[in-house]
């Protein structure tokens, strides 16, 4: 599972004009493991934000989806 997983997150980077990525699946299957491991492997730099334990970040999403805006509000 861990491959057909791993080849398919690696098909999604090699894409030109990729979408954004969705997981999903039901509670417990190993989609977080799955993304840091992905990120920790494809990428130098990756970034990990929980939503449920940080107020902050939630706030950050909840408005708008611009990017700039994003990226900002993550550096500070």
């Amino acid at each position: 599972m861990y491959r057909n997983a791993i080849k398919q997150l690696y098909s999604w980077k090699s894409r030109t004009g990729r979408k954004p990525l969705i997981i999903r699946g039901a509670r417990q299957v190993g989609k977080t493991w799955l993304m840091k491991e992905f990120g920790r492997e494809a990428y130098e730099k990756v970034v990990y934000v929980n939503f449920d334990n940080n107020s902050m970040m939630k706030d950050l999403f909840s408005s708008d989806l611009n990017v700039g805006r994003i990226v900002t509000g993550l550096q500070n």
